[in-house]
């Protein structure tokens, strides 16, 4: 299933997000495929375009951050699976 997760960084938090980013790059766990993300241009949220079998894997990842940032995530149908959901 393919998931819309969005993030905000308060200014409290602005600097520790920016080093850890720095640090690591918050690649995506094990079973998440993480098929692009963005960053506005004020760095102070952002939006990815996910991958996963199961919303834990997606948990475990912002579980990393839930202490410098606050996620909205959502899943998401591509046109096809819409099209199904329309026929039915």
């Amino acid at each position: 299933m393919k998931y819309i997760v969005n993030w905000h960084v308060s200014s409290d938090h602005y600097k520790a997000a920016v080093e850890r980013f720095k640090e690591a790059g918050a690649p995506p766990p094990e079973g998440v495929t993480m098929l692009g993300r963005w960053h506005d241009v004020t760095l102070r949220h952002g939006t990815a375009l996910c991958e996963a079998d199961s919303p834990v894997q997606l948990a475990l990842w912002t579980k990393q951050w839930a202490d410098l940032l606050r996620f909205e995530i959502r899943p998401v149908l591509d046109d096809e699976q819409l099209q199904q959901v329309l026929s039915e």
